[in-house]
């Protein structure tokens, strides 16, 4: 695995825990308690932790294989909130995440 595809891969998931940090955070009664909320202010930094890690790996790795590869934290952040938050995981989401895998799958592949 070369450095590239590691800031890649830290950068993904870097943004799936600030993605799970901002619901967390999300239980502010205001739109402003919920964005200072401690775990929305991580979750920010995360995202710009994310951001910095993926701006690396664009150094060497063609945005059109990049960008789709990020996709895969709408999965990992689906399964956890299924197994973490006991948000529903259905016949059509596991359809979506099957098509979003096997698509990532295929562009990897012609890297």
């Amino acid at each position: 695995m070369t450095p590239y595809v590691a800031a890649l891969a830290v950068g993904i998931l870097l943004g799936v825990a600030g993605q799970m940090l901002l619901k967390a955070g999300a239980a502010g009664d205001t739109l402003l308690k919920q964005f200072l909320a401690p775990q929305s202010i991580l979750g920010l930094g995360l995202y710009f932790a994310a951001a910095v890690c993926y701006m690396l790996a664009l150094r060497k790795i063609p945005v059109s294989v990049a960008f789709p590869s990020v996709s895969l934290s709408y999965v990992i952040v689906a399964l956890l909130a299924y197994w973490m938050m006991g948000e529903t995981l259905g016949p059509q989401k596991l359809a979506g995440i099957a098509l979003i895998c096997g698509g990532v799958f295929l562009i990897a592949r012609q890297a």
